[in-house]
């Protein structure tokens, strides 16, 4: 039997509060108890102040700001003063406008770029030679990336382009909070949305059984 989920879901009724729920609604099946373990999980550390910082910025600057403005005030407001740049490679220019902007409004700066530590895909990976023609034996390392923005003990760290999976591996081993600034689409310019745009027409594809 299918399993019915958010996506099948045209009410909205989380949001809107003036409609009835569907059946498969995970908010109509939350009990009590459910309620009070989410409510004591914002309790802990700094969730609560996260989120409400959140949330402020959000109502505040809604279609106003730009995400990179929106990253700054949420480190300015959290009391944030040491921001980790988490850079593909191939985007090094713009984490280094990033970083211009960011060292502007007076936070300190730490960037790592993903091929450091030079470790090669076919000994680390055990990749065959040959399926390293086109982007290089040299791997993307995001564990080493987060080990060393653990050790430089960064207050945020913002993903600048880091593959699928990549950034997986990088967001499993910060211990800081993370968010993203730019997420790789080497088709699409960096908009990968832009796929979810064209499915009648140039990405059809996608959906083809």
């Amino acid at each position: 039997m299918k399993k019915y989920s958010c996506s099948h879901c045209r009410m909205l009724n989380c949001k809107h509060q003036d409609r009835e729920y569907p059946k498969f609604c995970p908010t109509k099946e939350l009990t009590r108890d459910d309620i009070i373990e989410i409510e004591k999980l914002y309790n802990e550390d700094n969730n609560k102040e996260i989120s409400r910082i959140s949330a402020e910025i959000e109502e505040e600057f809604y279609c106003k700001y730009t995400r990179v403005e929106e990253i700054i005030e949420f480190a300015a407001r959290l009391k944030m003063n040491k921001i980790g740049i988490v850079a593909c490679v191939g985007l090094m220019e713009e984490s280094r406008t990033f970083a211009k902007i960011l060292a502007k409004h007076n936070f300190e700066i730490y960037s790592v770029t993903c091929k450091v530590g030079a470790m090669k895909k076919t000994e680390i990976t055990g990749l065959d030679e040959e399926k390293t023609t086109i982007t290089g034996d040299i791997m993307c390392n995001p564990i080493l990336q987060a080990k060393t923005l653990n050790n430089e003990k960064t207050d945020l760290n913002v993903i600048i382009g880091l593959c699928v999976g990549h950034d997986s591996l990088f967001y499993k081993y910060s211990n800081a909070l993370c968010t993203t600034l730019v997420t790789k689409d080497k088709v699409l310019a960096h908009n990968p949305v832009g796929a979810l745009y064209q499915t009648d027409t140039y990405y059809k594809k996608l959906l083809n059984d």
